[in-house]
């Protein structure tokens, strides 16, 4: 993976064991799993909520950190 800029994220327990079954390897970073399994062209967070499994705390954090960036873009395009 390049390197980005990065953001530190709180998760709980649930969450982070479940993006630890995701990964492939010792060596591919939560980032990585992140990045293959949501940069999925025209998916829905449904679907991929799906996939993953119920986790309410991962859910409302995707949700939360989709607000904050749409938010952002928005105020781009005011400047």
């Amino acid at each position: 993976m390049e390197d980005h800029m990065t953001r530190k994220i709180s998760i709980t327990d649930e969450a982070y064991d479940l993006l630890s079954t995701l990964k492939r390897s010792d060596t591919e970073s939560f980032s990585d799993v992140i990045v293959r399994h949501y940069s999925r062209r025209n998916r829905r967070l449904s679907e991929v909520l799906d996939e993953v499994g119920e986790c309410e705390d991962l859910a409302d954090s995707i949700e939360e950190t989709s607000k904050e960036m749409r938010g952002r873009a928005m105020k781009e395009h005011e400047l």
